[in-house]
């Protein structure tokens, strides 16, 4: 049987989602404990890996197992297990041919920068800072160049091992909330860093050190040399992938109809 998993963690203490031997890692943490349930191992497969320190308001994963437990059990069962920054939110039964990668059609990210003098004491993991004063509206404009399906070469870490570098970003907002400028983005699916370099490319337009077609000429350049700095990881939240409503899997990771 095949299930399917919605998961919320908070990177702080993991170096990144992707189970290896250089520290403890969210992978790792949530196939021990399906182990533990499930009395046999475990190999879970997500719907987007996060990096290092980078967090997830809900990481859709499948696996696969022939254990007779219920959904409350798979989730219960795994939570007694699992460290306090990692939680099972649902669990439920899906087709044999449901992938959590391969069926995602849409994927979320939030950037939360705090944007005043002193630095954050209060959620600190979860905040990146920034003291200058950021233009959120001249981000806002600056970053729907980007919109659309296109090569984003300038936004790629050079450890990416994506096959190509062509994205559908479908869309992306910049707003201020207070002292905090948040950004939300959309795509299909993502590079290494893209967003982290996204954002490092808006602060300086934020901070009237780069005009609001910067971004765009970035774009069209294909040059990652050339463009901003790659934002803390600290900031970042992975809202989740999207999947067609056939999937039958809960509202929040469900596209919405048109």
């Amino acid at each position: 049987m095949r299930l399917a998993l919605g998961i919320e963690y908070d990177g702080s203490e993991f170096f990144g989602w992707q189970r290896h031997n250089n520290g403890p890692t969210v992978q790792a943490a949530v196939e021990e404990a399906l182990a533990f349930v499930a009395h046999h191992p475990v190999e879970v497969v997500c719907s987007g890996r996060t990096d290092a320190r980078v967090h997830a308001a809900c990481q859709v994963v499948h696996f696969d197992s022939d254990a007779a437990r219920d959904p409350r059990a798979w989730v219960l069962g795994s939570n007694t297990r699992l460290p306090g920054g990692v939680r099972v939110l649902w669990c439920q039964a899906v087709a044999d041919d449901f992938h959590a990668r391969y069926a995602a059609r849409a994927r979320r990210y939030r950037y939360r920068i705090l944007n005043r003098a002193i630095p954050p004491a209060m959620q600190r993991q979860f905040l990146s800072w920034e003291r200058l004063p950021l233009d959120a509206d001249a981000m806002h404009r600056a970053a729907q160049a980007l919109v659309g399906e296109h090569d984003f070469s300038a936004f790629r870490t050079a450890q990416c091992q994506a096959k190509h570098p062509n994205r559908h970003l479908h869309e992306i907002g910049v707003r201020r909330d207070g002292e905090q400028v948040i950004v939300e983005v959309q795509a299909n699916a993502f590079l290494h860093h893209m967003v982290r370099n996204i954002v490092g490319s808006l602060i300086p337009v934020g901070h009237h050190e780069q005009s609001e077609t910067w971004p765009g000429q970035l774009l069209a350049g294909r040059d990652r040399t050339v463009a901003g700095p790659t934002a803390p990881a600290e900031g970042l939240v992975f809202l989740g992938a999207k999947y067609p409503a056939e999937w039958g899997l809960p509202a929040e990771v469900t596209l919405s109809l048109p």
